[in-house]
């Protein structure tokens, strides 16, 4: 079973996808900026998992043992991360959830220089590195309920096609459908989801408002 590093893992997100990949057999570090932060949420998680399933460690030691790393940051955090663990992450796949939200307008759609997140980020990283955006369109909220599957798809674009189909087998492993969405520039489009879905939370007075593709007879 694939080891993965989830670089923001003490996050809500990070934490939710952390917790459903141990409890499936994958091996799951947890890495943060600081290795006391992260061994003692992995200690958290396991304590609420009730075994010893998730270990903790700073950021660069996590992607350093990671066959696939998971990048669940803040916009503000994304690119002094993916630096620091860049010759970590060579020959491997980055998994990139990042959404540049622009507080405090977070509910509208905020284009980066580099025109998505995760665009920047195989910018970053160089060539050597696939780089995945998916999961971004995803309740925390619906993650953090283990005993049920998500009731949401999830879209991953990217260019290189063992990245994209080990994606979509990460997100079935999480109880969720993957769905190919084209190449990484469609990321774009995938990202500007995100703080459509928070306004719909608002407006409509609910939490973990998702995504469905109609239309397939693709399974889980």
């Amino acid at each position: 079973m694939k080891t993965l590093a989830i670089l923001g893992g003490t996050g809500k997100e990070g934490a939710g996808l952390a917790m459903r990949w141990a409890l499936k057999g994958y091996r799951v570090i947890i890495g943060s900026r600081a290795a006391e932060k992260a061994e003692r949420r992995a200690r958290e998680m396991n304590a609420e998992l009730g075994d010893d399933l998730l270990a903790g460690s700073a950021n660069d030691a996590a992607a350093a043992v990671a066959d696939i790393v998971i990048l669940s940051v803040p916009y503000s955090a994304h690119a002094p991360t993916l630096r620091g663990v860049r010759e970590q992450c060579h020959g491997k796949i980055l998994v990139d959830l990042t959404v540049p939200l622009k507080p405090p307008e977070i509910m509208a759609v905020n284009l980066p220089e580099g025109i998505a997140a995760a665009i920047e980020a195989q910018a970053i990283l160089g060539d050597s590195v696939s780089v995945a955006a998916a999961f971004q369109n995803v309740s925390a909220v619906k993650l953090r309920q283990l005993d049920r599957d998500v009731d949401c798809d999830v879209l991953v674009c990217a260019d290189d096609a063992d990245a994209k189909s080990a994606v979509i087998e990460l997100a079935a492993a999480a109880g969720m459908r993957g769905i190919d969405a084209g190449p990484l520039k469609n990321a774009v489009a995938v990202e500007s989801l995100t703080p459509i879905l928070l306004h719909i939370n608002r407006a409509y007075k609910v939490k973990g408002a998702g995504i469905r593709i109609t239309g397939l007879e693709t399974s889980k």
